[in-house]
């Protein structure tokens, strides 16, 4: 019986032997990642460990990687091509990809200058045309009368429908002198062509000056452009010296600001409020952050915000901060309605990604993407030259020194 069992137990072992060698006949052996192949896999990574949307639009986001991985890749260009692929499957206007000149131009942009044409823009989430968010104050785009909302259908005559939103920006820009030219749309007329003289942007993103009411109510008017490096200092800068001026009360102007840095929007809401929540982050794990307001305010004084269609992302987290903890009121009219946050990852070789990781609400938990914020009290806005902004030609700003003198007039009389 011994003999048998040894004589069973070598046939099975046989057997099981032959398997092993059958089964790993059709194994492919394993194999490095090439250096393109290494770079689509890390942007992959990127985007499956930060994405807001855990459903990566409704896809197998593990298929997505597989497929990119099994393309040859002749140069680098086809690793960039397939990696914006691969967030081009998400849907999402907001994250994209960025080569290393677009990247650079990026990281420039937000420290506070540039060369071009001065237009802020982002893809329509519902049509995907190139649409301007608000052009930059005192730019050629401003100066030429392009506003909020307008169309870029062309630059320089290719269609704006073959470019992604950085290829646009990029073709904007240029060397200082240089034209470029638009054919620009908005609602209700014809598009036309206009051409812009590129020029160094000035990126000092507040203006400042001391004003008075009708009754001679001074008042420290301060129109913030942009959220960039920079907004926080200047802003600090502004409040003293109007301080020192004999500023009652306050006027901050966000219409047509179109956002910029996050943190320095919760900076700049810090400068304002002595407490309370600035805004609440949520992530795709629906996990609540938040940013906190831990004073003193740099004032105390009355303020109405001035807010339009082309106030947008981080303006929008200072308006809805502000008018949630009841520091200020709102004119103007219902604001961009972008929600949603991104964060800019740099790649191994020097290119990059904008990638959304979470989408923000207001103190009081209002979810504003594609909606906006309404206003307070709602002034629509009337044509104005870039000269007559903060002057009694311009009807929202009119309403909102009406609104300061109404304020401190029921103080007074308290």
């Amino acid at each position: 019986m011994g003999f048998m069992h040894k004589q069973v137990f070598r046939a099975g072992l046989s057997l099981l032997l032959a398997f092993l060698l059958a089964f790993c006949s059709f194994c492919q052996p394993a194999t490095a990642l090439s250096e393109e192949q290494r770079l689509v896999s890390e942007a992959w990574r990127i985007v499956n460990r930060s994405y807001l949307d855990h459903t990566f639009n409704h896809q197998n986001w593990a298929s997505v990687r597989r497929k990119a991985l099994h393309k040859s890749f002749p140069d680098r260009e086809e690793v960039y091509q397939t990696i914006g692929q691969m967030l081009a499957s998400l849907n999402d206007p907001f994250t994209r990809f960025l080569n290393p000149a677009q990247y650079r131009s990026m990281i420039y942009n937000t420290s506070g200058e540039l060369t071009g044409v001065g237009l802020q823009i982002a893809l329509h989430p519902d049509t995907g045309e190139i649409e301007v968010v608000a052009p930059i104050a005192d730019s050629p785009a401003d100066k030429a009368g392009i506003k909020s909302r307008d169309r870029i259908l062309e630059i320089e005559g290719m269609s704006t429908k073959d470019l992604t939103l950085d290829e646009a920006a990029a073709k904007m820009r240029g060397p200082i002198g240089s034209v470029v030219t638009l054919l620009v749309e908005r609602d209700g007329e014809q598009a036309q062509e206009i051409s812009l003289v590129r020029d160094r942007i000035e990126l000092n993103p507040v203006i400042a000056k001391l004003k008075s009411s009708p009754d001679g109510l001074p008042i420290g008017y301060i129109r913030l452009t942009q959220f960039n490096a920079n907004a926080s200092a200047e802003l600090a800068t502004a409040i003293s010296s109007l301080e020192n001026e004999g500023a009652d009360a306050y006027i901050l102007d966000l219409r047509n600001n179109p956002g910029g840095l996050l943190q320095a929007g919760i900076d700049v809401a810090r400068e304002w409020l002595d407490s309370g929540t600035i805004v609440y982050t949520v992530n795709r794990q629906g996990i609540l952050g938040s940013f906190d307001a831990f004073g003193p305010a740099l004032t105390d004084d009355p303020l109405v915000v001035l807010v339009n269609k082309g106030t947008a992302s981080a303006s929008e987290i200072l308006a809805g901060a502000l008018q949630d903890n009841g520091r200020a009121q709102l004119v103007g009219e219902t604001t961009f309605g972008k929600g949603l946050i991104q964060s800019l990852f740099e790649l191994s070789d020097g290119s990059g990604m904008a990638v959304t990781i979470a989408k923000y609400e207001t103190p009081n938990h209002r979810d504003i993407n594609k909606l906006g914020i309404e206003p307070d009290e709602k002034i629509e806005s009337k044509q104005i030259s870039r000269e007559q902004v903060g002057t009694p030609a311009d009807v929202q700003y009119q309403a909102a020194v009406k609104l300061l003198t109404k304020q401190l007039t029921i103080a007074g009389a308290a």
